[in-house]
């Protein structure tokens, strides 16, 4: 599968599924309760990320908001039968939206393989660090959210050193949203609005 990285120009005639569209999804991928209020809470902190933003952005808000209610479309799936959640999520997505931009944050949401750069990756990178303040259903600080993931899945070496790679790679976005968005976004709790 071939992702188009968000740097080119986003096609305006690519299909962006509405939020009950994406409800719809879930659904039809019998999403338990349990996902759909984390990837609810995960679109709340991206829209609140775009509506900060002050700088143009070429992706639509609603193909971010998509973006991460669907971004864990796969994973019931992976823990019933295993496999890689994002690599099936990003898979269906594009098979049911058409749409590259939102399939390819679906796929990186885990981790981003590029470079930190905030303006040409803006998609999946503020996917990726919204996906990290939520843990299950509550916004929470990156810290938090890695202390959780070190102790359910730090189980040697090698997962301890990969949780590392993703809390530094989070790190690196939160500093360049503070510096694009001039604001503490660190200290936000981001519940100033809801999505459902």
């Amino acid at each position: 599968m071939t992702f188009i990285p968000s740097y080119y120009p986003y096609n305006p005639n690519w299909s962006v599924p509405t939020k009950e569209e994406c409800f719809k999804y879930w659904n039809e991928f019998d999403l338990p309760l349990h996902i759909r209020e984390h990837s609810s809470k995960v679109a709340v902190v991206a829209d609140e990320i775009y509506a900060q933003c002050p700088v143009e952005i070429d992706i639509p808000r609603e193909a971010l908001t998509a973006a991460a209610l669907l971004h864990d479309l796969g994973k019931f799936y992976c823990i019933e039968h295993g496999g890689f959640h994002n690599q099936l999520g990003a898979s269906l997505v594009m098979d049911i939206t058409g749409n590259p931009a939102i399939a390819q944050g679906v796929m990186h949401h885990v981790y981003w393989p590029g470079d930190v750069d905030i303006k040409k990756f803006f998609l999946p990178l503020v996917l990726i660090y919204s996906d990290k303040r939520v843990k299950h259903d509550k916004i929470v600080s990156l810290e938090d959210r890695f202390d959780d993931l070190f102790s359910r899945y730090g189980i040697n070496e090698r997962m301890n050193q990969l949780i590392h790679k993703s809390l530094n790679q989070a790190l690196a976005i939160q500093e360049q949203l503070k510096h694009e968005l001039g604001i503490n976004i660190d200290a936000s709790t981001f519940n100033s609005r809801r999505l459902v």
